[in-house]
C-alpha cells in the first residue's frame, strides 16, 4: 500500500482540504506539524495516536513537526458546551516543558513552540496583520462556533482558531509547513489556517484530520472527560497501561490495532482470524499491550506489566518487589498496618470487614488471601516477617477486590 492507502485503510482519515492530497502524500516529500495545547504536563493516549501519524508519516520521507501550544494554551481551544476553564500562566508553562520533553523522548521530532512567535505580538499587529483577512460571518460558520453561539462565547475564545490560524501561517513561512494533520475536532482550526495563507500569502496549504480515538463507552480520551491514560508512566503506571488495554472489548481493539500500533496490514488480519477463533485467549489485546507499552516505555517496562499481572491474578506475587507493588497498584485502597496483628483485626482496620463477626466469616468462608494465599485460619497473625520485602501484604477480598497493608 501507499501512504494513502495505508492511512485509509487504518481508519485515519476523516477529512482533507483538496483532493490533491493524496497524490502529494504518495508522491512528494512534504513537511507538516502535529500540535497540542499543554493542559497538563504528560500527554494521554488520545493524543498518542494522532502524534502517532507522524512517525506513520515520517515513514514515507515526510518532516514532522510537533508543535506545543505555549500561546493557544493560554487562550483555550473552546469546547463545545461551555467555556474552558484556563490555567495560570506557571503551569501552562510547565506543562510547555513536559510535553517538549516527552514528544522528543517518544517520538524524536524538532518540537517548536507557538509561544515564541507570538510573545511579542502587540494587539493592534494581531488585528492589522491577522484579523483583517478573516470574515466575522466565515468564523461564525465554524461548528464550534456556531454550537457557542446560543450560549454564548467569550471574544478570549472566538479568536482562538485565528490564533491557530497564524501558527500555520509562520510555519509555512519559517519551516515550508504546507500540510496540518490533527483530531477531527481541529477541522474548523485547520481550514481557517488554510485560509488565511490564501489570503495572505497567495498559497494553497493543505488539511486533514483524523478520526478521534474513542474509549469502549465512545467517548474520547482526555483530561476533562476523566479517562486519561497519561503516557508518562510515572501519572499512568505501565501496569495500569496494561490493564486497560487488556481488558479492551472485542469489539474495539482490532481499531485500536489498526490505529495505535505499526503491526502491517498482513499482520493484523492475521491477528483478528485468531482472535475471532479463540476470543477467549484474548490474543489481539495481548498484542495490542505489547506493542503499545514496548513503544511508550520500552520492553522492559512492558515485561514488568506482564509480570504484575501474572502476579496478581494468577502466579506468585512474592516474585514482585514491594516497589513494584508500591509504584503499580497506587489506586488501590491501602491501610498501615503493625507487626504481629489478628488477621481479624487487620480486616476491620482496612475496613475489609464491618465486624470480628464479619472478619470470621470471611476467613473461615475462604474469601481472604494474603500475597496470594488463601488464609482460612480465624487465628493467624499477621507478621512483618511473611510480608514481601518485610513490608507490604496484597490483601484480597472475593475474586476482585483488592487492599494494599502496608507496615508503619
Amino acid at each position: 500500500m501507499n501512504c494513502f492507502e495505508d492511512l485509509k485503510w487504518r481508519g485515519l482519515i476523516k477529512d482533507i482540504s483538496s483532493p490533491e492530497l493524496e497524490k502529494k502524500l504518495n508522491e512528494e516529500k512534504l513537511t507538516f506539524y502535529i500540535g497540542t495545547d499543554p493542559t497538563a504536563d504528560s500527554m494521554h493516549i488520545g493524543h498518542f495516536s494522532s502524534f502517532l501519524i507522524a512517525t506513520r508519516l515520517a515513514k514515507y520521507g515526510h518532516k514532522p513537526i510537533l508543535l506545543i501550544g505555549g500561546a493557544t494554551g493560554l487562550i483555550g481551544d473552546p469546547k463545545p458546551s461551555v467555556e474552558r476553564q484556563m490555567i495560570s500562566k506557571e503551569e501552562v508553562m510547565e506543562n510547555v516543558q513536559g510535553l517538549t520533553k516527552q514528544a522528543k523522548d517518544i517520538f524524536g521530532f524538532e518540537v517548536v513552540n507557538n509561544y515564541d512567535w507570538t510573545k511579542d505580538l502587540t494587539l493592534l499587529d494581531f488585528l492589522r496583520d491577522y484579523g483583517k483577512y478573516i470574515n466575522v460571518n466565515y468564523m461564525l460558520d465554524k461548528d464550534i462556533i456556531a454550537r457557542r453561539l446560543e450560549s454564548g462565547i467569550t471574544f478570549c475564545e472566538f479568536a482562538y482558531t485565528l490564533l491557530q490560524g497564524l501558527d500555520f501561517v509562520h510555519l509555512y513561512e519559517d519551516k515550508n509547513v504546507t500540510l496540518q494533520v490533527a483530531g477531527s475536532d481541529q477541522w474548523g482550526n485547520i481550514t481557517t489556517g488554510i485560509e488565511l495563507a490564501r489570503k495572505m500569502k497567495d498559497v494553497e496549504l493543505y488539511g486533514m484530520t483524523m478520526p478521534l480515538v474513542l474509549d469502549a463507552n465512545g467517548v474520547k480520551f482526555g483530561k476533562t472527560e476523566g479517562n486519561a491514560l497519561w503516557l508518562d508512566k510515572n501519572k499512568t503506571s505501565s501496569y495500569e497501561l496494561y490493564q486497560y488495554l487488556i481488558n479492551s472489548s472485542d469489539e474495539i481493539v482490532i481499531d485500536y490495532l489498526k490505529k495505535l500500533t505499526f503491526l502491517s496490514k498482513e499482520e493484523i488480519e492475521k491477528i483478528e482470524k485468531e482472535h475471532k477463533e479463540k476470543p477467549e485467549e484474548r490474543l489481539a489485546q495481548k498484542i495490542l499491550a505489547r506493542e503499545i507499552i514496548t513503544f511508550l516505555h520500552g520492553e522492559d517496562e512492558y515485561k514488568k506489566a506482564e509480570l504484575m499481572s501474572r502476579a496478581l491474578f494468577s502466579e506468585d506475587i512474592t516474585k514482585l518487589s514491594s516497589e513494584d507493588i508500591l509504584t503499580n497498584f497506587k489506586d488501590m485502597e491501602k491501610f498501615y498496618i503493625k507487626d504481629d496483628m489478628p488477621l481479624e483485626d487487620l480486616l476491620i482496620l482496612g475496613k475489609i470487614a464491618s465486624s470480628k463477626r464479619e472478619a470470621r466469616e470471611l476467613i473461615s468462608g475462604n474469601a481472604i488471601s494474603l500475597n496470594n494465599q488463601k488464609i482460612t485460619d480465624n487465628m493467624y497473625v499477621v507478621s512483618k516477617e511473611n510480608a514481601i520485602d518485610k513490608k507490604v501484604y496484597l490483601i484480597k477480598k472475593g475474586k476482585k477486590k483488592y487492599y494494599l497493608g502496608i507496615f508503619e
